[in-house]
């Protein structure tokens, strides 16, 4: 599915912030990656969609070259990665629904979106993805009327609506209370399981990420120094990944 080869990415020449980075993503299942802030990890998770640009490196997803690809083979290749956000990234002056079928803009002839004339299956498949994320009535609602947890409901449900082969989740519960932060990786969890789709997220909760992930990468200093099951992440390797002791007990 994803094969990451030796990527390294460096906003300034000398001082990278990825460092020969190589990862190999199949099955649906969750990838959650850890570390402290400014160890890579929203940058890694950037990469795989060029919201960031590479210095170096393959990131071979579906059999073709990310880095590489530009234009429209770039729009399609995209198109078949769904992104969610830290911060949402909804528009705030359209509907629930309008934001939903935003999601189908890869698929849609441009002047069919521009007079909201989205195919009949589109929209069936928007509510049936508002029903499963409890927001059937809130389908007529602003963006900018709702909580932090069901505007990341929407923001889940927009990506899924792209139908796509790799989810990417950056952040998706750091602006969230621990209730919600529960509720919003149960349904990651669910779309992983249902939708047959491998969901890769970026996180600080090591908790969270052991209570939900399949697998966790930790990372320091822009390097991976863990690769494996939850129950692996003992008190040596957080340490190793975090630094200090003081902050574990």
């Amino acid at each position: 599915m994803l094969s990451i080869k030796h990527l390294v990415q460096q906003y300034v020449p000398g001082k990278p912030v990825l460092r020969d980075i190589s990862l190999d993503i199949e099955g649906a299942d969750i990838t959650a990656i850890i570390g402290p802030s400014g160890t890579g990890k929203s940058t890694l998770i950037r990469c795989i969609n060029r919201l960031v640009e590479p210095t170096s490196g393959a990131i071979l997803f579906e059999g073709r070259d990310m880095v590489k690809l530009s234009g429209s083979e770039l729009r399609q290749a995209r198109s078949r990665i769904g992104m969610v956000f830290q911060e949402y990234n909804l528009v705030e002056r359209l509907s629930v629904m309008e934001n939903l079928l935003t999601g189908c803009l890869g698929k849609t002839p441009a002047w069919k979106a521009l007079l909201r004339k989205f195919e009949p299956e589109d929209i069936r498949g928007a509510w049936e993805m508002l029903e499963v994320v409890g927001l059937t009535g809130f389908a007529n609602a602003r963006a900018d009327s709702l909580s932090g947890g069901q505007r990341q409901r929407v923001g889940i449900s927009r990506a899924v609506m792209q139908h796509p082969a790799l989810l990417l989740a950056d952040e998706p519960t750091s602006s969230l209370d621990p209730k919600t932060s529960v509720e919003i990786m149960e349904l990651l969890t669910r779309v992983a399981t249902s939708k047959n789709i491998p969901v890769i997220i970026n996180m600080h909760d090591v908790e969270l990420a052991k209570r939900f992930a399949n697998r966790i990468i930790g990372m320091a200093g822009g390097r991976v120094v863990y690769d494996g099951p939850p129950s692996g992440l003992d008190d040596d390797i957080l340490k190793q990944i975090y630094g200090g002791e003081s902050w574990l007990h």
